[in-house]
């Protein structure tokens, strides 16, 4: 069987827990014909990560290249990674996340089976003892692909799989300028379907993030939804002019509709906060359509 190479793209940031994600990235069970590199881009302004990953690369004896590429635009370090990979596909991870054991598998499986360009996995929440109640049972930090209106238009790079020779992919870049403001992912895989990918998501490749103390916060939660608004409502229908409009008038009747919910549910922390952060999701659909800057969130 022809063998199939699988690069790995890490980009990271002055984080202990890359780590444990390498180390996670050794324990993939594979096929025999799978060869897996992973590559990492510390984007850090001096090389704070280089120690780290030599030691964990002798450690688990993980094919492992390292590249310094400043400074603090996380496009820039995804797109070193992009330059430097030769493999057949391209997987995405975080760096404070772990796989599961066969999540490569798992992606890699779905991915060949149903001939698409690319592939998402969720990327599964991990709540300390102080987390509130009321994000627990909606589990905001999950992060899990999405079907809308019967296909899948994006993606992240938490949790994903691309075949880098397909046509759809050839040439693209990350953006630099949605570098620090975040959504560089969803952007990047939203052209990648404009120019005619096909995306597909496997529930099974399974990722897992444990969420820091500082995100455990409504007002977090909020500048979070607000952002992923205006990313959406700035690249799901580019270009469109007539169906932006269409959108941004169905995202004020969303969010008339979420004012309702919040105040019907204003005895319930967990529904009221729902109904109040999906509104303001809409609220940014709403912002995107009359050009307002993207908040920096890096």
């Amino acid at each position: 069987m022809p063998s199939v190479a699988i690069d790995v793209c890490i980009a990271t940031f002055r984080r202990e827990s890359l780590t444990d994600t390498i180390r996670s990235l050794a324990e993939q069970v594979l096929p025999d014909h799978v060869i897996v590199q992973v590559i990492v881009a510390d984007n850090d302004a001096q090389p704070s990560a280089a120690e780290r990953v030599a030691a964990v690369a002798a450690e688990t004896g993980l094919a492992v290249q390292y590249i310094h590429a400043p400074m603090r635009n996380i496009s820039i370090a995804r797109n070193a990674c992009l330059e430097a990979a030769t493999g057949d596909w391209l997987a995405f991870i975080d760096d404070d996340e772990v796989a599961a054991p066969d999540w490569l598998s798992s992606l890699l499986l779905a991915a060949e089976q149903e001939s698409v360009t690319a592939v998402f996995g969720p990327a599964h929440a991990r709540y300390n003892d102080a987390a509130p109640e009321w994000i627990r049972l909606k589990d905001y930090h999950t992060n899990k692909p999405e079907i809308r209106n019967g296909v899948v238009e994006t993606g992240h790079t938490c949790n994903a799989l691309v075949r880098r020779a397909d046509p759809a992919v050839k040439g693209e870049r990350f953006l630099e300028s949605k570098g620090r403001s975040g959504g560089e992912d969803s952007e990047y895989f939203f052209r990648l379907r404009r120019n005619g990918a096909k995306f597909s998501i496997e529930p099974a490749a399974k990722v897992y993030e444990p969420v820091s103390p500082d995100r455990l916060s409504f007002k977090w939660l909020a500048k979070r939804k607000f952002r992923y608004g205006q990313t959406y409502g700035y690249h799901a229908h580019e270009g469109q002019a007539e169906q932006k409009l269409k959108t941004a008038a169905l995202a004020i009747a969303k969010v008339l509709f979420c004012i309702l919910a919040s105040i019907l549910f204003c005895w319930s922390a967990s529904e009221r906060n729902y109904w109040v952060l999906r509104g303001i999701f809409h609220v940014g659909v709403i912002s995107s359509v009359f050009g307002a800057r993207e908040e920096m969130l890096y």
